[in-house]
């Protein structure tokens, strides 16, 4: 789905948890993820740090959204 999304002209940023199958399916902005029953998160965490968590992996998505790139491309943030 990914791959005919930006073949339509809009640029995807997969978040995932688990990079290598996105690397396999052809995903292009790869955005790794936290844990597969948490990936934009972590209970663990308290609110604040939790927030500022999320935020991270938003935010380089949100990169990756706006990079040119040739290929793939895991974006470490």
């Amino acid at each position: 789905m990914v791959k005919e999304i930006e073949r339509a002209g809009f640029p995807v940023a997969h978040i995932c948890t688990v990079t290598p199958i996105s690397m396999t399916v052809g995903a292009n902005r790869i955005i790794p993820a936290i844990a597969i029953p948490h990936p934009l998160g972590n209970p663990a965490l308290d609110k604040d740090e939790e927030k500022a968590l999320r935020r991270k992996i938003v935010m380089n998505a949100l990169n990756a959204l706006q990079t040119d790139i040739d290929g793939q491309k895991v974006f470490e943030g």
